[in-house]
């Protein structure tokens, strides 16, 4: 029987689905500039863009994950 997931185990896939959430924004971002013949510094500057775009919607979409909370003694 599976059992409940330690705060670690928790952490660390939420922290896979985000990077995974910017790699997606980011790459996605770099192909659609192959879709003109782009020169290689504007398929590079797409993916930079897409991977800041990613953070800031992995930022806005999923507020207060991967803070430390205080616990009440």
């Amino acid at each position: 029987m599976v059992g409940p997931l330690t705060d670690e185990e928790r952490n660390e896939g939420t922290f896979k689905l985000k990077a995974g959430f910017v790699l997606l924004v980011g790459v996605s971002a770099g192909l659609i500039t192959l879709q003109g013949d782009p020169a290689i510094e504007i398929v590079a500057g797409a993916i930079v863009g897409g991977l800041l775009l990613g953070v800031l919607l992995v930022w806005y979409i999923f507020p207060g994950t991967g803070e430390t909370k205080r616990t009440r003694r």
